[in-house]
């Protein structure tokens, strides 16, 4: 299969290029601003590929805050740039990305809260301006899918963590803490909101359900992409700091605390399972400890997630 990439060189992007080429595939990493509109038409066009795997994005939430325009022209005049390259090059498929942050603050019966993970049918509340610019996304995608029979593919991925992650996402600015920690004695980890549930999984289970969805995923359908587990922000790191080299404790830092978070976010991946067979392999224990080795080995943050 020849693979056309968006954001082949963020952390996601590089573990998806990982897979796909040990998977046998062709691929084209793109480094094309996807806010070109004509250059990134060309390069696909260029490309010829049988699918795109579109990664681009602006994904830091808290970023988004400081700057929703950038965050909406990225992630939806870009996703519309992508949509139209594919159309105009007749690439057979497009695998979109996009987030379950879209779900915002869902009200569940009390019954269910703890029993049931979200399914894709849910409706969208998006809170924040990257949530909103990932279902304005999802709208560009459908138009695409409708309109002009483009065979897309959603993947609505809950949060993912793995080695090579930046440190402006929880799991791993926490692990890059405790890195820094035993370089330098430090005994506290600064932490923000402890209580936040969230749904994990390995980076590298993720890339392997996208590969997946790109060859057998039904288009026009949007599938999870999730542990159907959610796990407080508490647990993640206490966790990690077990695997510290010495005992260190948290420390609460009210800045790190974003303007709204969510308290409670997990998937249903049943329909992923069914469609295509996909299920997460990689135990959380072991995403955590590579993670931290990650961290121990690089020390300095890795690049945000880029558009290219």
């Amino acid at each position: 299969m020849r693979a056309f990439v968006t954001g082949a060189s963020g952390f996601v992007g590089n573990h998806l290029v990982a897979h796909l080429n040990s998977n046998g595939d062709t691929v084209i990493e793109s480094t094309v601003d996807i806010l070109d509109r004509l250059a990134i038409i060309n390069a696909v066009t260029r490309a010829k590929p049988d699918v795109i795997y579109h990664l681009a994005a602006q994904a830091d939430v808290h970023k988004s805050w400081d700057k929703p325009v950038e965050t909406l022209r990225v992630n939806v005049e870009g996703t519309l740039n992508v949509c139209d390259a594919a159309r105009f090059a007749g690439a057979s498929r497009l695998l979109g990305v996009t987030s379950a942050d879209i779900y915002g603050p869902v009200k569940l019966p009390r019954h269910r809260r703890r029993t049931v993970g979200l399914p894709e049918t849910t409706p969208l509340r998006p809170i924040s301006p990257y949530a909103a610019s990932k279902a304005a996304a999802e709208a560009i995608y459908t138009q695409a899918y409708l309109a002009h029979d483009l065979e897309i593919v959603l993947a609505r991925s809950f949060n993912h963590l793995g080695p090579g992650q930046s440190d402006r996402f929880v799991a791993s600015a926490l692990a890059s803490r405790i890195a820094a920690n035993e370089r330098d004695g430090t005994t506290t980890v600064l932490v923000g909101n402890l209580e936040a549930r969230r749904d994990f999984t390995d980076v590298r289970d993720v890339v392997r359900a996208y590969r997946m969805l790109a060859q057998d995923g039904t288009p026009g359908e949007t599938y999870h992409v999730c542990s159907g587990r959610d796990r407080t922000i508490q647990e993640i790191a206490e966790q990690l700091v077990r695997l510290a080299d010495f005992p260190m404790t948290l420390q609460f830092d009210p800045k790190l605390l974003r303007p709204v978070d969510l308290k409670v976010l997990r998937g249903d991946n049943t329909k992923i399972r069914t469609d295509v067979g996909w299920a997460p392999r990689i135990p959380l224990g072991v995403t955590l400890s590579d993670l931290l080795a990650y961290w121990r080995s690089n020390p300095k943050s890795t690049k945000p997630p880029n558009r290219t």
